[in-house]
């Protein structure tokens, strides 16, 4: 066992096994020993430039070097500058621009009325006992169903029009708004609910103040989900009696064997997923700026 002496403090420490030992209030190291071990850091890391895009490009290139070195048969995938020469034809014709912008007005509308609806109910629900008791049992039968499976009913009440795609959509995107934000209420802290008590303040004060800052979080990876679920709904119901749309253009393609025009109207769905997707994590990060977490 070896002993340190600290002159300063006139204290005795021991130490064994070249450990450090604490003299008064100074750290002393004993002899031979390698001093304090620097602080592991157990998070992710920094950031990596560029890094969402790794694994689409990755994959890309593997696309690109199966098509040329004949490892994929083009009757099954076309090859990437096959579908670039679709891609310009298309543009040429003026059919893609077309169906771009009819479904991307299905999916904002679809989109915007799902928020609205998912997000008042979450609120009524998540401030209120009896709002609780007649709106959750109904969100969670809804979302035991899935929203495809309720399309035949939907053409029966609203036939092939628009109104039945907007509505399908509309109700794919009202259960995961729902769902986070209403988590995302109930768990507030009681403490700034008892502040906002104690300054006496009015019920609109409150929701704007404590309420929904306290649920951004939730709302927002809810919103994340919720686009992701437009998107997919979009491309079934366009698939269903539709003249029109990114979904339409590809089953008139099936139809006739075109895997080039099925893998351009895939290409525009995967960019606008990313897109969007993207456009969310942005916003995520301004609007939640002052957290601090793993990913920072």
């Amino acid at each position: 066992m070896a002993t340190t002496w600290d002159a300063d403090e006139a204290k005795l420490s021991r130490s064994s096994g070249g450990r450090i030992v604490r003299a008064g209030s100074r750290l002393v190291t004993p002899a031979g020993s390698t001093g304090p071990r620097a602080r592991r850091r157990l998070g992710p890391g920094p950031a990596i430039p560029f890094g969402l895009q790794i694994g689409p490009i990755l994959l890309v290139l593997t696309w690109v070097v199966g098509s040329a070195l004949g490892w994929i048969d083009p009757r099954i995938l076309s090859a990437p500058w096959t579908v670039v020469e679709a891609f310009v034809r298309l543009i040429e014709q003026g059919r893609l621009q077309d169906n771009f912008v009819t479904s991307a007005t299905r999916a904002l509308l679809g989109l915007s009325i799902g928020l609205l609806i998912g997000t008042i109910l979450a609120v009524i629900a998540g401030l209120s006992r009896i709002g609780e008791a007649l709106i959750d049992g109904p969100v969670q039968i809804k979302r035991a169903i899935p929203t495809l499976a309720l399309i035949p009913l939907l053409i029966l009440w609203f036939g092939i029009g628009e109104s039945m795609k907007v509505t399908t959509i509309a109700l794919a995107v009202i259960v995961p708004i729902y769902i986070h934000t209403h988590n995302a209420l109930r768990s507030i802290d009681s403490r700034y609910v008892e502040l906002a008590e104690t300054l006496r303040m009015s019920q609109k004060d409150f929701i704007l103040q404590v309420v929904l800052p306290g649920a951004l979080p939730g709302f927002l990876l809810g919103l994340r989900f919720a686009v992701t679920l437009c998107w997919v709904s979009l491309v079934v119901v366009e698939q269903i009696n539709a003249t029109s749309g990114l979904g339409y253009m590809i089953d008139l393609a099936r139809n006739y064997g075109q895997t080039d025009v099925i893998l351009v109207g895939l290409v525009v769905y995967v960019l606008l997923g990313l897109v969007s997707d993207g456009l969310v994590r942005l916003l995520e990060r301004r609007a939640l700026s002052w957290r601090r977490t793993l990913a920072n």
